[in-house]
């Protein structure tokens, strides 16, 4: 398999001389299998230049994950350009939105209305395939066996973990680990610790022994007290993740829009030692636009 960054931005692009080194698109990772089929991890900005290295091989069946629908993780979808070709088939996955009650079509149609958009859904010149997923339910694309894993964010929000021919990747979308929302001296706050423990559980056992754990890591620990509740992991909760599911190799990604290219690099080794007793034999690395991880 093949692993390739488009966008590693999260929350609203950020491009510049300050983010060059990184990039500043926002979410968009490509996934080849060893058969060259095209998984591509949601649909941020880094879509559109993923799309322009797509034209030499024409036509394309994209099949696109949506782990949520917030726009850092959509945006590039309307600039998709093997959509406006014939011959190209765009597949879109991803999950039911209870307080909508619509499936993942509704993220198509909801950013192309004539108000937002100059260009209709019914113009565009592919085909257009919605597929909703469901929690916990492989799903099969050619040789690939696609595992939705319900995550913590403030909407509907799924990891994916892909396995083809033994080879396997989890990439977490935006997660924060779930956590107490009761004081230690409430009496809620048993039961519910229980409820945290089994989520918890139940998500390194989703990422259990795989290859690459792409994770959301957009706070250092200084930094989460004040962003509690936003839907966001840190260095630390990610590599612990990381530990705890026995994966190989750790991807930071979802890097905070305001931080600098030094200041990431600053904060990613400040971090490494902060973790340094859970990182011995586990492979840590910034995730970076451009960069391509074969295993």
């Amino acid at each position: 398999m093949r692993v390739t960054f488009w966008g590693v931005r999260g929350s609203i692009a950020s491009p510049g001389p300050a983010t060059v080194r990184y990039g500043g698109n926002t979410t968009c990772i490509e996934i080849r299998t060893d058969n060259n089929e095209l998984l591509i991890l949601d649909a941020g900005t880094g879509l559109f230049p993923l799309s322009q290295s797509l034209l030499s091989e024409m036509p394309v069946t994209a099949n696109i994950l949506i782990t949520h629908s917030h726009w850092d993780h959509i945006q590039g979808l309307p600039f998709f350009i093997p959509n406006f070709i014939p011959g190209n088939t765009l597949r879109l996955h991803g999950g039911f939105d209870p307080v909508t009650g619509k499936g993942i079509e509704q993220v198509m149609a909801v950013q192309m209305q004539y108000s937002f958009f100059p260009v209709r859904e019914e113009e565009m010149k592919a085909r257009l395939e919605y597929i909703t997923l469901t929690p916990n339910i492989p799903h099969r694309i050619g040789s690939a066996t696609i595992t939705p894993c319900l995550l913590n964010h403030p909407v509907i929000d799924f990891g994916y973990r892909i396995d083809c021919n033994g080879k396997s990747v989890f990439f977490t979308g935006d997660h924060e680990p779930p956590y107490n929302i009761y004081p230690c001296d409430d009496r809620g706050y048993g039961e519910y610790q229980t409820f945290v423990d089994d989520r918890n559980a139940a998500i390194h056992d989703a990422m259990r022994n795989v290859d690459v754990l792409i994770a959301d890591c957009s706070y250092t620990t200084a930094e989460y007290p004040s962003k509690r509740g936003w839907g966001h992991g840190t260095f630390a909760s990610s590599i612990a993740c990381a530990k705890a599911a026995n994966a190989k190799i750790l991807f930071c990604t979802h890097h905070e829009p305001l931080r600098s290219d030094a200041a990431l690099e600053q904060v990613f080794q400040e971090a490494l030692i902060e973790s340094s007793s859970l990182c011995n034999g586990l492979d840590v690395q910034l995730a970076r636009e451009g960069l391509t991880y074969e295993f």
